[in-house]
């Protein structure tokens, strides 16, 4: 991975800018968490912060997603990046027990991240050289999501106490202005000549056009469904505030402290399973059914461990399994589609997965609130264990005939 970094500028700057912007990120998160615990004393409030932070994509995706497909990636991550910025300080106007800028202008950083991750998932493929470097790059750049939430959770949690909360958003601003600046350093296009800039934009026609090759393409549909399954469980992640400070007695120390497990299991995650995939769709989609399963059960376990370490280790272990899924499932459909519809897929993808994890958010912030977090997690976690052994079932048959087509086309080239 370091070689590929080395050797691909573009992919070098582009990974860089979203390192530094993930970490700001997660420094706002723990100060926003943070502010709401402490100003309101709701469960349910501390949910719907997190939900400010997946809802307003899902809003936004249908609009990205043919944005994405029409206009110049680059420029359009340039722009987007320091509208975000400009969002970012608006948390500042935030004071006392007044939270709603809270949510107002996260909503606006969630709403244009809509554009940023189908960007980069649809501009990745047209950076990479080759397949071997498509590869490396997806399990790259899906680790660092997951390395970031770690490092940014756990900083930001030390920081916001020793600095305070309000300097935690003013980081997050800067963070944007950082990654628009390296973002302007990349050269080579994120997408094919004939695909870019094309002016004529019909959301409602484009986003069809999208939705039917999806359903003709039942390794899409697959593949589009997997991050489903794991977003049903997600409700137990927008909860780990409230398990950190009402079960452990913990503040915004021990909030980091699991969102950094979560994301150690995160950035492990798709480096080990890019691994065991090598390119094959059969096996990205046996590796997400069984991921989703892994990190229910060890929900289950963090719910009612005695002690948060405890907690914190085996939430780490579940999301080398839910960290996997996610860029598996990506990489299978950046090698599945088209450039041309590519940044839709990507946005109807990510829109789903939002939605569900919105839903699951708010239902276990109101759930929090009527039997206890322990229950909630509990509760949440099964479901998403259900849902994990629904989809190996139901994908065993694809799974099956994929393997047995990439068994042939081996033995093809063999000869």
């Amino acid at each position: 991975m370091i070689t590929l970094l080395r050797a691909n500028r573009d992919l070098r700057w582009l990974f860089i800018a979203q390192v530094i912007s993930f970490m700001g990120d997660w420094f706002s998160f723990v100060a926003v968490t943070g502010i709401v615990k402490d100003a309101t004393g709701s469960e349910f409030l501390v949910s719907l912060a997190y939900v400010s932070f997946s809802l307003p994509s899902f809003l936004a995706s249908p609009i990205a997603g043919v944005t994405v497909d029409r206009f110049d990636r680059r420029r359009l991550l340039l722009i987007v990046s320091l509208l975000q910025a400009v969002a970012a300080l608006g948390l500042l106007t935030s004071s006392g027990s007044t939270v709603w800028p809270l949510f107002v202008f996260q909503g606006v950083i969630s709403a244009f991240a809509a554009f940023v991750k189908p960007a980069i998932d649809a501009g990745v493929p047209n950076l990479a050289r080759d397949s071997t470097e498509l590869r490396t790059a997806n399990a790259l750049f899906g680790s660092t999501w997951g390395v970031m939430l770690a490092v940014g959770a756990a900083v930001g949690g030390v920081f916001s106490e020793a600095f305070g909360r309000r300097t935690a958003f003013v980081a997050n601003a800067v963070s944007f202005v950082i990654a628009m600046l390296l973002i302007a350093l990349v050269r080579r296009p994120m997408q094919e000549a004939h695909h870019a800039d094309r002016p004529a934009m019909r959301p409602i026609a484009d986003m069809a056009e999208a939705v039917r090759y999806a359903r003709q393409d039942h390794v899409v549909l697959a593949l589009i469904a997997s991050k489903s399954t794991f977003a049903i469980g997600a409700g137990t992640v927008s909860q780990l505030p409230v398990l950190a400070t009402s079960v452990f007695g913990w503040n915004d120390g021990g909030t980091g402290m699991l969102l950094a497990a979560r994301g150690v299991g995160a950035g492990l995650g798709p480096l080990i399973a890019s691994r065991f995939t090598q390119g094959s769709l059969s096996r990205v989609l046996r590796i997400c059914g069984l991921a989703g399963v892994v990190f229910s059960a060890c929900y289950l376990v963090a719910a009612w461990s005695p002690v948060i370490y405890l907690a914190a280790v085996v939430i780490a272990l579940g999301h080398l399994g839910g960290g996997s899924q996610w860029p598996l499932s990506t990489y299978g459909l950046q090698l599945r589609t088209p450039d041309h519809i590519r940044g839709r897929v990507m946005a109807g993808d990510f829109a789903i997965v939002t939605l569900v994890m919105s839903i699951t958010g708010l239902g276990a912030g109101v759930m929090s609130e009527l039997v206890g977090v322990r229950w909630t997690i509990t509760a949440f976690a099964s479901a998403a264990a259900v849902a994990g052994f629904v989809y190996i079932a139901a994908t065993r048959p694809l799974v099956q005939q994929l393997a047995t087509e990439e068994a042939a086309a081996d033995a093809t080239t063999s000869v």
